[in-house]
């Protein structure tokens, strides 16, 4: 009923979750069969994916055009494809662009991942863009989404781009700034310390790719850096002495 291409970190939570309620196939271009069938999900071909009724991509965005190409012709006239990017003007334009008009297309983006959704999904939030699906169809995803007690965000993927860039984006450059800074604990700390050290803990999980591909890909990250710097120079020259 569902099929997921890619089977990165993610790609593993989304099926570990979705293979507890529906028969899950899942394409990977290296071998993970163990692994994809220890989250109660099946190894697949990219065609047996594609003829599913959902489709999700879980791949990063750097490739996500070139797995749209892909997998176009091999997908169902009726089917939903969904993404999970971490940004969402350039992917929604990309599905909309390359998808036949009969294909049905939800933008999401879980606001989590996977350490902090490890085990249980409740009060953690997703968000929705429904750029072209039935509305019985998405009422009912919204439905099964609410059941699992996830927070449901629903807007624009202009505004979910510009608000990332400083909830997502900002914070993962401030950890990857601490950690090239060499940030550590220490013996004589304070709390606002330890929680600048929660940011390092929680960005060095992720892979350099994420980070790039959210500043590359977000047209607002740039601008929101620059603000941070701007900010961060002018209160460093009233310091000065």
């Amino acid at each position: 009923m569902i099929g997921i291409i890619g089977f990165g970190r993610f790609g593993k939570l989304t099926a570990r979750y979705l293979a507890e309620d529906f028969d899950v196939f899942v394409f990977n271009r290296t071998d993970k069969s163990t692994e994809i069938k220890k989250t109660g999900a099946r190894k697949a071909s990219l065609k047996t994916v594609c003829q599913q009724q959902i489709v999700i991509l879980c791949v990063p965005i750097s490739t996500f055009k070139e797995v749209l190409v892909e997998i176009g012709p091999l997908l169902k006239r009726d089917v939903l494809v969904v993404d999970v990017c971490s940004v969402k003007v350039y992917p929604t334009q990309w599905m909309t662009a390359s998808l036949p008009e009969t294909i049905s297309i939800l933008a999401t983006h879980p606001i989590f991942g996977p350490d902090s959704a490890a085990d249980s999904l409740k009060d953690r939030k997703i968000f929705l863009s429904p750029i072209r699906i039935g509305k019985k169809q998405y009422q009912k995803i919204k439905t099964y989404l609410a059941s699992k007690e996830l927070v449901l965000i629903e807007s624009t993927p202009q505004d979910h781009d510009e608000q990332i860039a400083i909830s997502l984006a900002l914070t993962h450059y401030i950890g990857r700034t601490l950690s090239e800074f060499g940030a550590a604990p220490l013996g004589i700390d304070s709390e606002g310390y330890k929680r600048l050290l929660h940011i390092l803990e929680v960005v060095e999980h992720d892979t350099w790719q994420l980070f790039y591909d959210m500043h590359r890909y977000n047209p607002y990250a740039k601008e929101k850096r620059a603000a941070f710097m701007q900010a961060m120079q002018k209160i460093n020259e009233q310091i000065e002495c």
